[in-house]
């Protein structure tokens, strides 16, 4: 079994932050039309795909911190239909994720959290594995968009984390 390291997750949650913004200041050089046009990704569009990443951290949120997840009718609900709701809704999300990482401790990685999938199926995860599996979702997801970004005429920075570790100063 892997071992939880917190440090490691703090530094994977700030990451994750950071990739959001320059995703997000990317995504708004886009023209409406472009925003929102159906690109053939999982989603859709850019605006979909970035929705969908907001709602399956508030479900996976929810069931890391232990509490009950929001409601949905399905893994596509567009929680947000304008752009500047979006990104005002997952600065707020970004910072919360943040500060659940913050407020966990080694033992708390390790525990085993009882919760529902959004079908129903009863599930039993160690918290550790709970926030792997929310941030390699986001590299997914944020790893679509970034493919639709660089099909549009816009220019868009590279999203490794080891240009995050540089600018933080983590090397």
């Amino acid at each position: 079994m892997p071992t939880s390291n917190k440090t490691q997750y703090k530094m994977l949650a700030d990451f994750n932050q950071w990739a959001n913004i320059h995703i997000y200041d990317s995504s708004e050089m886009l023209s409406s039309d472009d925003y929102f046009m159906d690109r053939g990704a999982f989603f859709g569009s850019v605006h979909n795909t970035l929705n969908h990443l907001l709602l399956i951290d508030r479900l996976w949120g929810a069931r890391i911190a232990g509490e009950a997840p929001p409601t949905i009718t399905g893994l596509d609900d567009v929680l947000y239909d304008a752009f500047d709701e979006l990104r005002t809704a997952r600065i707020a999300e970004d910072e919360k994720l943040i500060k659940l990482v913050d407020d966990l401790s080694e033992d708390d990685l390790t525990e085993t959290v009882s919760y529902k999938m959004s079908n129903g199926t009863a599930m039993q995860t160690e918290r550790w594995l709970m926030l792997s599996t929310l941030f390699n979702h986001h590299t997914h997801h944020r790893g679509q968009v970034h493919c639709l970004l660089t099909q549009s005429d816009i220019s868009i920075p590279a999203l490794d984390i080891i240009y995050y570790a540089k600018e933080a100063g983590l090397t």
